[in-house]
């Protein structure tokens, strides 16, 4: 018998370690060539890792979590091959991982984003089901699995002390005594114990007093390991704050033509993807940016280098079940409203199941997020840094509100009316230049037949 280390290779240009985000395997399995060992993450994709050999896996590098440094053992397998007198040290990359890893290098080069690759966080074990509360008395319930309590109760408020001969009925008796339960010991409300008295037992637990069926209570702590996604996002989000000076600005817009509009383009739109706000939005964004070009940059704050780009590249941050991740729409400006659609359906998509490309995942110019039908009165969004600012539209509410009649005087007409909230990199842009801007956007969605004109 011999033992394979296997090392973990160069998975990326200038990655000195990676993150274990899941085993594939565990001590003792066996093992074929080419099949998956582990996940591992860096900052800039998740790379599965492959068996180079068959064998039993005697050792791994660490749990779920865990660093692991370039070049150090992933895992250790005992193969079948006569034992040469040495370890043998990992393949590099398989052609597939290593044109991955390229492909991001070339087309992103330095930058450092959030891969949207789903990693499942540790749940904890499920509560214990309790029976049901509040059948009637003598009817025979199932037994609560539940951890029952011991020793007696305090006596709050004015409830009944414990009775040395309780009493109960047949079914009562039977369920106490299947549960280990002495009633003397159960507090009541009542002159005889009841299912609910052993129901509230069972929940609240000896020395809490009685609480009446489906009053809250306190549940378990429950320590949840911050790996993976969850991880990345946490280290990207503390940067930012840190690094970047924030400040936010938000105006109020009416987008009562815009919303008429587009019920009818939507109600017209024959087999085009149905139109939410959003890709409304970007039009209107992209029609304002040749004026504010100081808001699709990124800053290189350790070069000390804004580059104002050309192209928009717009980040729109989409939840999914590993966390928050912004897919990227190449070329916004040049797509229509209906090729905006289906371009933001399918990164959706891409980015709820973890199949996004690695050209689709970073490069951002400028990034908006919407909290959806959740909305908000006004939010104050974190930069998705090297960018400088990030655009965030709220909910959209009815009121009255004054508007001039045509004849000197005022009438109040129900309006759509949404606040869109802007937060920018103050070392890059002025207050003045984001109020300048949002006024910019506000015509284009005040005035929505702008957003189809040359």
């Amino acid at each position: 018998m011999a033992r394979f280390t296997f090392k973990l290779p160069d998975i990326g240009e200038g990655i000195s370690e990676a993150e274990i985000v899941a085993w594939h395997v565990a001590i003792g399995d066996r093992v074929e060539e080419d099949s998956p060992v582990a996940d591992m993450m860096t900052d800039k994709a998740t790379v599965e890792m492959e068996s180079p050999v068959s064998g039993v896996v005697v050792e791994l590098a660490g749990e779920v979590g865990d660093q692991v440094s370039i070049g150090a053992a992933l895992v250790v397998i005992e193969t079948d091959a006569v034992d040469a007198g040495g370890e043998v040290v990992a393949a590099p990359l398989t052609a597939a991982q290593a044109e991955t890893a390229e492909q991001y290098e070339a087309e992103n080069p330095g930058v450092e984003e959030v891969v949207d690759t789903p990693l499942p966080l540790p749940l904890g074990s499920p509560a214990k089901a309790g029976a049901q509360v509040g059948a009637a008395d003598d009817e025979p319930r199932p037994p609560i699995t539940a951890d029952v309590p011991t020793g007696p109760r305090p006596a709050p408020g004015n409830e009944s002390e414990p009775k040395a001969h309780a009493l109960a009925s047949p079914a009562v008796r039977a369920r106490a005594r299947d549960l280990g339960i002495d009633l003397a010991s159960v507090k009541t409300e009542s002159d005889r114990v009841r299912h609910a008295d052993l129901d509230a037992y069972l929940r609240y637990g000896a020395g809490q007093g009685y609480q009446a069926p489906g009053a809250s209570r306190a549940r378990a702590d429950q320590p949840i390991k911050v790996i993976g996604m969850r991880r990345k996002i946490a280290e990207n989000m503390a940067a930012s704050k840190r690094a970047i000076p924030h400040f936010t600005y938000v105006d109020e817009i009416d987008v009562t033509a815009l919303e008429a509009m587009r019920a009818d383009l939507n109600a017209n739109r024959g087999g085009r993807p149905k139109l939410t706000m959003l890709p409304l939005m970007i039009v209107a964004i992209c029609k304002t940016i040749p004026d504010f070009p100081m808001l699709n940059a990124r800053y290189d704050d350790e070069a000390g280098v804004v580059t104002r780009h050309g192209s928009i590249h717009l980040g729109m941050a989409a939840q999914t079940d590993a966390g928050l991740t912004v897919p990227v729409i190449r070329d916004a400006q040049d797509r229509n409203v209906w090729q905006l659609a289906t371009e933001i359906t399918r990164l959706a998509e891409a980015a709820r199941a973890g199949k996004l490309a690695p050209n689709e995942m970073g490069g951002g110019t400028i990034t908006v997020t919407s909290l959806g039908p959740l909305g908000g009165i006004a939010t104050t969004p974190v930069i998705n840094r090297p960018e400088v600012a990030i655009i965030g539209p709220n909910k959209i509410v009815e009121r009255p509100v004054f508007r001039d009649n045509g004849r000197g005087g005022d009438e109040v007409v129900r309006a759509k009316l949404m606040n869109l909230s802007i937060s920018c990199d103050h070392r890059v842009v002025d207050g003045w230049d984001a109020a300048s801007f949002v006024q910019g956007l506000k015509k284009y969605l005040e005035t929505p037949v702008l957003l189809f004109a040359d």
